[in-house]
């Protein structure tokens, strides 16, 4: 699939799912019931356990439906090595350019953390493909809305508390995805193995976001 292929599949459902440190035993059913729901970004944090096959395992059954890539990214290393077990985008925290060299080497997406209007360009410049605004709670859909007026070339998706009620203001503001984490991977529904609430809890976000994106 070539680059542009691949953002276009990973922003089609406006939902970057972060799974971040699930249960090893857990975390293909957590994909799976994600995907199930109609979510088409699915991330894995590096600092999960056994991050690097689950990424491999979750792109060989899910690769078909879902964008898979590798999040909390934070070096070139890193991202070589989430890469090289078939992550197709790397998100990062931070701004590092050696990361976002190494997914532009690779023909994967780069999507790194940016919090000001300077890191916004600084990241495009360097060649990110989306930045991710983050943490998103801090800064609220009306700087997506204001900094979209000079910088409104750059693809944004915000990151951090982002949750059921307030998705659909940021894409309204102008974001092209967000980034979703607890309020979506809700620990009590993957402690009992309710993998159909969680389905259906994704479908409701991916629901919001295509409301949203008409009403814009």
């Amino acid at each position: 699939m070539v680059k542009q292929d691949l953002l276009n599949k990973t922003l089609e459902s406006g939902v970057i799912a972060v799974v971040r440190r699930i249960e090893a035993d857990k975390v293909i059913d957590v994909i799976s019931a994600l995907v199930k729901g109609g979510i088409t970004g699915i991330e894995v944090t590096m600092d999960s356990p056994n991050a690097l096959q689950t990424i491999k395992e979750a792109k060989q059954l899910f690769g078909d439906k879902a964008i898979i890539g590798a999040g909390t990214v934070l070096d070139g290393n890193a991202a070589t090595l989430a890469i090289q077990y078939g992550a197709d985008f790397i998100f990062a925290p931070t701004l590092k350019q050696e990361t976002i060299e190494v997914a532009n080497r690779y023909g994967k997406i780069a999507i790194p953390g940016v919090f000001t209007p300077t890191e916004i360009l600084q990241a495009y410049e360097w060649g990110a493909d989306v930045v991710k605004v983050f943490p998103a709670s801090v800064l609220g859909s009306q700087f997506i809305k204001d900094v979209r007026g000079p910088l409104g070339h750059i693809p944004m998706m915000p990151t951090g508390g982002i949750n059921i009620d307030n998705i659909g203001d940021y894409i309204k503001a102008g974001a092209v995805a967000a980034g979703v984490g607890g309020s979506l991977l809700k620990k009590e529904l993957i402690a009992n193995n309710e993998w159909d609430k969680l389905t259906d809890l994704a479908r409701q976000y991916v629901t919001k976001i295509a409301e949203a994106r008409n009403n814009k």
